[in-house]
């Protein structure tokens, strides 16, 4: 088994931090920056793909890079991870159409699938559950900065600057990180001859990649590719769950991701993605054409969410010795449902503030959940399956936001579909309604009481997903922090 070596604490985090900030911004000030990307290289039908390209491989790789942080130590992995991010954003600077655009996303999400799962295992292998209280604040904060940043410098750049440096202001960025970790990290990997499962890793990067294209294109016109990438999806996942019975050392331990608190934990992880997920694309939509308020009230409404994140992660990073791990689960899986009920019971009368209201609860249960669970699987491991655990959370969790998108919008198309009087609206109409001005929202009441019952099922849908997270938390056993973080646990 490797152990981390002295390091200078202070100087790695702020390594860390850089790198989670590098990422994190990433979806922001892209969207700012979209609209005059798009007017420039053209191919507005591929427009999604920007975004889902990244998704896309950051989720097929994570749970890879995990593996190796493990076998060769975080910090090797993490220098990688950041060189591929910057190279692709370099690229996607010099992008010269949107299909070398989506390319060039593709090798970027490479790199963040080795960067976030390395920036919180290097935090757990640094800092012991009773000390990372400070740190789990700093590292929850990053995320919501970046999400009042990114669209503000988004919007900088695109005024002052050519669009191109959304994506070259990573370098700076990615070059700072890494010569912290150079200079800073230290590991003590032991050095001994290590067999990599090739075979497993090639066969589970081809079926989520084809999972996460036939969930991303789920409800579109290209049936036929759907249906492909479904059969690729199944017929790699066979053979993967073949190869990796017989590997001497699989890419993934079955024995460690069906032990049940890690199986609990990450199911409750992939359900609060989705809840995420539908939180996050129809909230501001309810706000803009159901209760005829101004994108910017939508866009304050759905901020409380980003507020409560932080919030609650903080509370449960300083509160895990006092009040213990499952408890905080357990809290912050009930909030989730609770904030729920907010959405379904608004109507096209109700103030904003109730939708405000529902986000902050389910931002702040979301918080205390997503930092208690990584904690708790973290600690039930040794260093050397650490890594593993940690990919595995964020694994689930891109999977569910993916898996939402498809779910809640499934939801919501059948309800646009099977509107209230025979009333059905079609894409087409509900992207016109939405760049329409408040008046002409107004003017349509059929349109608006369509759309109000087809969200209306789809916060229903959403609130079923919330109480099965807390049903799922339930399941999670008492576990003493500490108990076996230094030695590893028998399978």
């Amino acid at each position: 088994m490797s152990q981390p070596v002295k390091s200078s604490r202070g100087f790695v985090v702020a390594a860390v931090m850089a790198s989670m900030f590098m990422v994190a911004i990433e979806a922001t000030i892209i969207s700012t920056a979209m609209p005059q990307i798009v007017a420039e290289l053209g191919g507005l039908d591929l427009y999604s793909w920007v975004f889902s390209s990244f998704l896309l491989t950051q989720t097929a790789m994570t749970v890879m890079f995990g593996k190796l942080s493990d076998l060769y130590g975080r910090k090797p992995v993490m220098l990688i991870g950041i060189a591929i991010f910057v190279v692709g954003s370099i690229f996607a600077g010099f992008a010269w159409s949107m299909p070398s655009m989506i390319v060039f996303r593709l090798i970027q999400g490479v790199g963040a699938g080795a960067v976030q799962p390395m920036a919180l295992t290097i935090v757990a292998d640094l800092y012991p559950a009773n000390e990372r209280g400070k740190v789990q604040g700093w590292l929850a904060s990053v995320w919501a900065f970046s999400a009042v940043v990114g669209p503000l410098a988004g919007s900088l750049i695109i005024r002052d600057l050519s669009w191109a440096w959304v994506f070259w202001i990573n370098a700076p960025i990615g070059l700072a990180a890494a010569v912290g970790f150079t200079f800073f990290l230290r590991e003590d990997v032991k050095r001994q001859k290590r067999s990599i499962d090739y075979a497993g890793a090639g066969l589970f990067a081809i079926a989520i990649a084809a999972l996460m294209y036939a969930l991303t294109e789920a409800g579109s016109l290209n049936e036929a590719n759907t249906l492909i990438a479904g059969g690729l999806f199944v017929v790699c996942s066979i053979l993967f769950v073949a190869q990796e019975r017989r590997a001497p050392d699989p890419m993934i331990s079955f024995a460690l991701w069906r032990r049940r608190p890690i199986a609990a934990a990450n199911g409750a992880t992939l359900l609060a993605g989705m809840a995420l997920m539908g939180l996050t694309t129809f909230l501001p939509m309810y706000v803009q054409v159901v209760l005829q308020r101004s994108a910017i009230v939508a866009g304050l409404a759905l901020t409380m969410m980003v507020l409560g994140w932080p919030t609650g992660a903080t509370i449960a990073a300083r509160s895990f010795q006092r009040v213990g791990l499952r408890r905080i689960m357990l809290i912050g899986s009930g909030l989730i449902p609770v904030g729920a009920i907010f959405f379904v019971t608004l109507g096209p009368d109700s103030s904003p503030v109730a939708a405000a209201a529902g986000s902050l609860v389910m931002g702040l249960g979301m918080g205390l959940l997503s930092v208690s669970s990584l904690v708790l699987i973290q600690e039930i491991v040794a260093w050397s399956q650490r890594g593993s655990v940690t990919a595995s959370n964020i694994f689930a969790r891109n999977l569910g936001s993916t898996i939402g998108a498809t779910v809640f919008g499934a939801v919501v198309n059948f309800g646009l579909a099977h509107g209230t009087n025979g009333v059905a609206i079609t894409g087409t109409q509900l992207q016109q309604l939405l760049q329409a001005p408040a008046d002409a929202i107004a003017g349509d009441p059929a349109v608006r009481l369509a759309l109000q019952h087809s969200l209306h099922m789809m916060f229903w849908a959403m609130l079923a997903v919330a109480l099965i997270i807390a049903l799922m938390v339930s399941l999670v056993p008492s576990i003493t922090l500490g108990r076996v973080r230094q030695e590893e646990p028998a399978e």
